[in-house]
């Protein structure tokens, strides 16, 4: 194979069912949980008796681990090999999440969020990174890449409606303590199903890990700040400042050493470039959306926590159906002008929200937006993730998709605290939301442009099925 990975043959194909549903479920558990806990806060505060401020580390702790590791697991999982990091990352994730579920204070809950996060961080990339290991180029990794992506993408919404499922009808605890048992079927089977990548010869660029660890912290703790407190606070802009420093840092030691943990060839290739780039304005948009609404719902029309989780299931739904057909459309479409039409109908949804008023109701003014972001959102995910993932060094896979992941982390934290920012400005609520929405159609209509901008020249013509006549679209050679 090209890429330097065994391909998948004989009895181990029939193996891939098993390793897709165990690769596909880490996605669904780390970006699930970033959510899940938002219908149940109320229900934590009051058993846990958390202050106003503490409350929102319930969910910060998370995010600030899992942002923060993101660059330097996908080092780790290069080095000493994607399975054995993707199964520590399971773990660690599925212990903290019983010391959560079990928490008898607020502070042994805050301490089991960040433990989760470092699983998670752990797991994620090394995750993505085990399809090319897995899956032969072609059909089947695209499947699998596009299983992998609709997962991952639905899962924030999958977190709204699990939250207020269990948090309702049975006990908060249960949003933590239900990835106990899938944690542990993971860990037992991955190492028989899940093919290993090879470990490669090299070592930890330390200063790279201190700089690229702290500054994604600052970062990804700045922006989740600035939603709340505003640009101006002064804490916020030490953090911001001082990532950029440290992250500057980083980029400058990354070009000077001989084992970076994030190549900078990476970004040589300006698709993939855009691609990251564009990765960062989707999420910022759809994070944006989930905290509108589900204050809107919630404050405007009186629902209660499983209510809100419900109201974006047909999302989640056209979601998953979408990125099934962006996997057969995307052989056939090229990867640009599937993500720019995607792109084009989550616009279309996201101008549709910017009309939302007070006298709104679900069916007649957020359904058919969610409906328009589930249908677009599929057709976008898929083809950005293939496209970064697509020519890069089996020992750089790592890299690639921790970058993948942490695009995604920076770009929702950035969306949201750029558009509360924007929502807060207005003196009427109902108001400012709309705002917020018309921001968020700029950035995915930035990312259409971005999607079209910069395409990868074709590479040439070789053949997948034998016998039959290769044939060229866009990033994709069939």
């Amino acid at each position: 194979m090209p890429d330097g990975t065994a391909p998948v043959t004989g009895a181990s194909a029939s193996r891939r069912g098993a390793v897709l549903a165990i690769i596909a479920a880490c996605p669904l558990m780390m970006v699930l949980d970033s959510t899940v806990v938002y219908v149940a806060l109320p229900k934590i505060q009051t058993d846990l008796s958390f202050t106003a401020s503490g409350l929102s580390w319930v969910v910060n702790s998370y995010t600030l681990a899992f942002g923060g590791l993101l660059l330097l697991s996908g080092r780790a999982g290069d080095i000493l090999g994607q399975r054995r990091v993707f199964v520590t990352g399971i773990a660690v994730f599925g212990l903290a999440s019983l010391v959560g579920g079990i928490a008898a204070a607020d502070w042994s809950l805050l301490a089991a969020r960040t433990v989760q996060g470092v699983g998670a961080a752990l797991a994620a990339p090394s995750a993505l990174a085990l399809i090319p290991a897995n899956f032969e180029e072609g059909p089947a990794r695209t499947r699998a890449v596009g299983v992998y992506t609709a997962v991952a993408a639905s899962g924030a919404a999958l977190g709204l409606i699990l939250g207020g499922v269990l948090s309702d009808w049975a006990s908060w605890r249960w949003i933590l303590l239900i990835n106990v048992p899938i944690a542990v079927a993971m860990v037992v089977i991955a190492p028989m199903v899940v093919q290993e990548t090879p470990r490669r010869a090299g070592h930890f660029d330390i200063a790279g890990a201190l700089a690229s660890t702290a500054g994604m912290i600052a970062l990804v703790y700045g922006l989740t700040r600035a939603a709340t407190d505003g640009w101006s606070d002064p804490v916020v802009v030490t953090a911001l400042a001082g990532a950029v420093a440290l992250l500057g840092l980083f980029l400058v030691a990354e070009g000077r050493v001989q084992q970076p943990i994030v190549p900078l060839r990476l970004f040589a290739d300006k698709a993939r470039a855009s691609a990251f780039l564009t990765l960062v304005l989707f999420p910022a948009a759809m994070f944006g959306m989930f905290f509108f609404l589900t204050q809107f719902l919630q404050q405007t029309h009186g629902y209660d926590a499983l209510r809100t989780g419900l109201a974006f299931l047909p999302m989640t739904i056209l979601l998953l159906a979408s990125s099934a057909v962006a996997v057969r459309l995307l052989p056939r479409v090229g990867a640009p002008r599937l993500a720019a039409a995607g792109g084009v109908v989550v616009t279309a949804g996201m101008v549709w929200l910017a009309q939302i008023s007070s006298d709104s109701g679900y069916a007649d003014g957020s359904l058919g937006p969610v409906l328009l972001f589930g249908a677009g959102a599929g057709l976008v995910f898929t083809p950005l993730a293939m496209s970064i993932l697509s020519r890069v060094e089996p020992a750089e896979s790592g890299a690639a998709s921790s970058l993948l992941n942490a695009m995604q982390q920076v770009g929702g934290a950035l969306g949201l605290a750029v558009l509360v920012t924007v929502a807060t400005s207005a003196i009427v609520p109902i108001d400012g939301m709309s705002r917020a929405f018309w921001v968020a159609s700029a950035f995915t209509a930035t990312a259409v442009v971005l999607a079209q901008v910069n395409r990868r020249p074709t590479p040439a013509v070789r053949p997948v099925l034998s016998g039959a006549r290769p044939r060229q679209f866009g990033w994709i050679t069939t």
